[in-house]
C-alpha cells in the first residue's frame, strides 16, 4: 500500500512557508483574537468554505488570520460592507483545495470558487476576487449572459445595460482600460499585454478579464493607508510593472478614480440596504 501522508519534515516545511512574514500595515480588527474559517465565511458572506485534508489545525489557524485580515482590508480600501464579499452568498472559498498544480490561486467559474494555494496563495487574493466579482457582474450587466461569461470580456463584444448608475459608472472603467482616448482603437495598457504575450507566445495578458484584474490589483497595491502583502503582491516595482503590465501614468490617476467611485457607490448603495 502506497502511503500518501506528507512526512514530519514536508508539513513543517509547509507550516513554515504560512507562517512566513506577510507585510501588512492597518486597522487591528481582531485585537489578537484568533479568527476561524466559519468566522470568515458569516462575516465575508462566503457561501461555503472547503479547507484541504492536509490543512492542519496549525496551518488553519495561521491561514484563517492572514485571510481574515486580508478580506477585512479589502472592505475598507473599496468602502464595501463586509458581507459583500461573497457576492451575496454565491461565492466559495476552498483553502489548501481544489487548486491548480503551479498556480498560486485561481478563480474556477464552474464552481464559483475562489481557491488558495495553502503554500503559495499569499498576495494573489485580490486579483482572483476580481475574477469572481467580474463573473458575477456580468448577469446585472447585460442582458444576455452564458454561465461562464465575465462582465469585461462581455463589453468588448456586447451592448451593456446602462440604465443604472453603477453600471455607467464600471463602462466607464472599462473602457479607460480597454481603450484609448478615443474610443476607436485599443489602449495602450491592452497594447502593451499584447506585446508580452506575443513574446511569450500565449494569450494571457491582454484577455480583458486578465487586464482588468490586474488594474484591480495594481489599485489596491498603491492604497496608502492599507498595505497587506497577502492580499496583493509582487505589483509595484515587479518585473511585470516594468515590462508594462499595469495601469501606465497616462491613466494611473483616472485607474484610481474608477474603480474607488465605482465601489464606493456600490458601497453606499449595499449599506442603505442593510439599514
Amino acid at each position: 500500500m502506497t502511503n500518501n501522508r506528507p512526512n514530519n519534515r514536508s508539513m513543517n516545511t509547509s507550516r513554515n512557508r504560512l507562517k512566513r512574514r506577510f507585510y501588512r500595515r492597518g486597522p487591528d480588527y481582531r485585537f489578537g483574537d484568533q479568527a476561524s474559517f466559519d468566522e470568515i465565511r458569516t462575516t465575508f458572506g462566503f457561501k461555503t468554505i472547503t479547507l484541504g485534508a492536509w490543512v492542519d489545525k496549525q496551518e488553519q489557524h495561521i491561514a484563517a488570520n492572514l485571510v481574515y485580515d486580508a478580506l477585512a482590508d479589502l472592505t475598507q480600501i473599496l468602502s464595501i460592507p463586509p458581507v459583500a464579499i461573497g457576492l451575496r452568498g454565491t461565492l466559495n472559498l476552498a483553502f489548501g483545495s481544489g487548486g491548480q498544480a503551479g498556480v498560486q490561486a485561481h478563480y474556477d467559474s464552474s464552481q464559483r470558487t475562489l481557491a488558495l494555494a495553502k503554500n503559495a496563495g499569499g498576495g494573489a487574493l485580490a486579483h482572483e476576487w476580481w475574477h469572481a466579482f467580474d463573473h458575477y457582474i456580468a448577469k446585472h450587466m447585460f442582458d444576455k449572459v452564458s454561465a461562464h461569461d465575465f462582465a469585461s470580456a462581455l463589453w468588448l463584444t456586447h451592448t451593456p445595460n446602462l440604465s443604472h448608475p453603477l453600471n455607467q459608472q464600471l463602462d466607464a472603467l472599462f473602457r479607460l482600460l480597454l481603450l484609448d482616448s478615443h474610443g476607436l482603437e485599443p489602449s495602450d495598457y491592452f497594447k502593451h499585454a499584447a506585446l508580452l504575450d506575443k513574446a511569450r507566445g500565449t494569450q494571457y495578458y491582454a484577455r480583458p478579464q486578465e487586464l482588468t484584474a490586474r488594474a484591480f490589483e495594481w489599485v489596491i497595491a498603491t492604497d496608502t493607508h492599507i498595505r497587506n502583502a497577502f492580499l496583493v503582491d509582487d505589483v509595484l516595482g515587479s518585473e511585470l510593472a516594468r515590462q508594462g503590465g499595469f495601469p501606465g501614468e497616462t491613466i494611473a490617476a483616472e485607474t484610481c478614480l474608477a474603480t474607488s467611485s465605482y465601489f464606493r457607490m456600490l458601497g453606499a448603495a449595499l449599506y442603505r440596504q442593510m439599514q
